[in-house]
Order: C-alpha cells, then structure tokens, then sequence
C-alpha cells in the first residue's frame, strides 16, 4: 500500500467509524444512552455505580437491599451477637465488600505512608506443568508456600499480619507528536515485615485493585458462544489483535468453564467471584470455599468459627443477587460534537477490536430484568497480551504472565466521582485515562501509538468520548 492510499484509508476509516484492521471491520457506534440496556439508571453522582436495575421488581429490590447490608457492613471476629457476620479473619485484607469495592466502583492505590486496602497482591510461585496439572487445573496456579494465593495484611488483634505490602514510584514520561509531554507512575511493589518466615526465592506477585461491580449481571448473561466467536488466537485475519478466552475451574459443577470475571477472567460466575473474595480479603469459609488462604502453620484453626460455613449459604445468595444486580449508569453528552468525533476516532485507532462496543444478553432462567438486552459494555471478555510494561509475569489459568482481560469500560467516566481517588489499569497506577492510554502495548501498541501520533483536538476528542461513557 503507497502512502496516498495508506493516508485514505486511514482518512475513510476516521469518517465511517471504522477500525484499523485488515479488513477494516466496523464497529457500531453507540446510539442510545441506555448502556446497560432497560436497567440502564441516571445516577451521575457519588452513588451512580450503587442503584438497582432500573427494571427490577419491587420484590428483587428487597433482595437488593439485603444484599447491600451483607457487602456494605462489616464482619467481625467470632463468636459475636452479630452471629449472621461473624467469623472474620484471622488474616484478611477488609472486613467488608465495601472497604475495597468503594462505593461499589474502583479502589485506589494507597497514598505514602498509608496501609493499602483496595490494593493487594496476589502470590503463587512456578509450577510444572506435568507434576502440578491437577492443581492448576483446579485452582489456576500453584500457591507459595505458607503465605498462600494473596498477601493478607490485616489480621485479629489476637495475630500478626503476614506482611505489610509497600507501593512506591517514579516518574517516566511519554512524549506526544506534537512535543507535549504526560508523566506515568511506575509502580515498585515491596514485601516487608514478614510474620510467617521467609518468603520463597522464585515467588511471583500480581497487585490487583478493586474493581467496578456495575454490569456485572448482564456480562454473565452475555452468551458464551458469543464471546468464543470474538476470539481470534492464531490472529488470523492479520491484525496484530488476538484475543482468546480463559478457561478456569467452576467449583459449583466440578468442571472446565469459560473465565469472564477478575483482571484475567480467572472466575466463571459472580457467584464464584464473591465467594472467592470473602475467602481470600476476609478470611470466610463459604459452601464453595470450604478452607480460606490461610495455611495451618499459620494456626488459623485456634480461633472459633462463625459458623461452618461462615458465609450460609443464604447470605452468599443475597450477596450474589446483589453484585449481579447493580445497574450501568446512562451515558452523558452523546450529542456533543466532540464526543461524536470522539467515538469516530476510537473505532479508528482500533480500539474497538478489543472493547467490543455492544453485546446481546440471552436468557437468564428468573431474572427477566437481564434477559435480551442490548448492552454497551466496551469489553470481548477475553484475554490480550499488553506488553511487557503492564506485564506481572504471573500465570492464571490459560492467562499468561502478559494477558489481562478487557475491561469494560462503561460508566468509566464517573469512576473518579464515585471514588476522587481511584485509579486505572489493574494496579490503579494510572491517575488518568490518558495515563492508561499510553500504558497500552503488546496487541495494543498500534493503538497506543496512533493515540500519541494524534493532534493535540483529536487526542481531547477520544478522552471526551471515554469520558461520556
């Protein structure tokens, strides 16, 4: 291709909304400001991530509020009269849904000198794949010794944190096309104090911030078959994108299921996801999660129990109803000129091929208010390597060391008015949308930089867009 038609093409795809791919497959521009479909809320405030669908029954609003209680309020320490949320620790992360998930949207990374609470670490350490193809089958990598898959540094007063985790970082900058110039936090993540011996030499770590929990429900609903049809691992159709699923262990149905949830889609279900948290960030035992992340040197077992399980089966219920029922607010200023070439030029650069603009739910058995939507979340929910910048080198599952999956991005916005502190990308390194943008690489290189090629309006233009989301 000679540079005059190159620069046409290029100039056709800016015109139509088009992607940058070989085949300069479109992608829709969003038409309607209902993202999440008939449950979509206008909420554009500090609780614009914490109402219910806007199209449930009087009577699963109820449900949502007994939820609600269960993420919102603390557990405490067994045995208590507070017999329905006891049985917390001893080594946890929070004592609630809400310490780290803040205002149901993102956490944030701490501030210097500040005890990390949205903000964590997962742990395990390499494992052969011939002698350990049990264990990552079941549980996607193998746990470090003693301290388990996730540091916990919070415990009982009765016992010692096993560490405290400490964040710094340093400034890089990234120069633009036009001479400007954007810092970016370059994250150093330390281990220190330990409390329950040394930690193993070939130990692998993956900081993760909370995520936003709107939309959950109608991701779940999004059909499989689907998302498997988005998928292109051999990048055959030349792109230089090649996304593919995770395939990660249900413990409900003892068996190999499609990986949607988490920062590597290492959960199948909202279910699993939410039991896995209380497990792992509050050291509750659940019918899914018979033992915690606490390991019997640690002598977790002479405390007493909250029960057994600890998180009843009703309680996991309520709590699940809840995370899959928090609705995606509207978008804003759709109609802004700005915002319309904004979106022109996001399915331009290529964005698009990864946060698939639009999806239709199927049939949910009992939750009609999730059933045959058209929904806008930005996300295929598979994996893609992101160069080796936002790279943790930790395996999960199919996921390698490189791979996160795409995260939607509606409501994305408002994250910072729901919570003025939070951050994005996985560790919440990036202070801005713009900072997130220019940590892309790997399959989003291109993107990356035709973002930084861009004039300076154009540039504007794309985060107004991100911003109306």
């Amino acid at each position: 291709m000679d540079a005059s038609r190159h620069l046409i093409y290029w100039l056709g795809a800016w015109l139509l909304g088009l992607t940058a791919s070989v085949h300069a497959q479109p992608y829709p521009l969003q038409d309607t400001p209902n993202s999440g479909g008939a449950g979509t809320v206008e909420q554009f405030d500090h609780n614009a991530y914490s109402l219910p669908l806007a199209n449930q029954s009087m009577t699963k609003r109820l449900d949502f509020s007994v939820g609600n209680s269960f993420f919102r309020n603390p557990w405490v320490e067994a045995p208590s009269s507070t017999e329905a949320r006891d049985g917390l620790g001893p080594l946890f992360n929070t004592n609630s849904c809400q310490g780290c998930h803040i205002k149901d949207g993102r956490g944030h990374p701490p501030a210097p000198g500040e005890t990390p609470v949205s903000l964590f670490l997962r742990l395990s350490v390499p494992a052969d794949p011939d002698k350990d193809a049990e264990l990552l089958e079941r549980q996607g990598v193998k746990p470090a010794p003693v301290y388990g898959t996730q540091l916990q540094n919070a415990a009982l007063p009765s016992f010692k944190p096993e560490a405290d985790m400490v964040v710094k970082y340093r400034e890089r900058e990234v120069k633009l096309d036009d001479g400007s110039k954007v810092g970016l936090q370059v994250p150093e993540y330390r281990i220190e104090n330990l409390n329950y011996g040394p930690l193993p030499e070939d130990l692998l770590t993956s900081p993760r911030v909370a995520p936003p929990m709107i939309g959950l429900g109608l991701l779940e609903a999004i059909p499989e078959e689907d998302i498997l049809a988005g998928a292109d691992p051999q990048d055959t159709d030349g792109d230089g994108v090649s996304g593919r699923p995770n395939q990660a262990w249900n413990r409900a149905t003892d068996s190999i299921q499609l990986g949607r949830f988490g920062w590597k889609a290492g959960e199948v279900s909202i279910e699993q996801q939410s039991l896995g948290a209380f497990a792992g960030d509050m050291g509750l035992t659940s019918s899914l999660n018979l033992k915690t992340d606490c390991d019997p040197k640690q002598r977790c077992g002479d405390i007493p129990y909250g029960g057994e399980p600890e998180v009843s089966d009703k309680i996991a219920d309520f709590v699940t109803f809840y995370a899959s029922s928090l609705a995606v607010p509207a978008r804003r200023d759709m109609d802004d000129p700005q915002v319309q070439a904004g979106a022109r030029q996001f399915n331009a650069l290529g964005c698009a091929v990864c946060h698939t603009p639009r999806h239709q739910t199927g049939q949910m058995e009992g939750r009609a208010e999730l059933s045959d939507q058209t929904v806008w979340p930005y996300t295929d929910l598979l994996l893609h390597d992101m160069g080796e910048g936002l790279a943790d080198n930790r395996p999960e599952f199919q996921a390698s060391g490189r791979e996160w999956r795409t995260p939607p991005l509606w409501g994305i916005g408002l994250a910072q008015t729901v919570n003025p502190r939070a951050g994005f990308l996985h560790d919440g390194r990036a202070r801005t949308l713009e900072e997130a943008i220019l940590w892309h690489g790997g399959e989003a290189q291109t993107a990356r930089e035709g973002y930084r090629n861009l004039p300076r309006e154009e540039r504007q233009a794309l985060l107004r867009f991100l911003e109306s989301l």
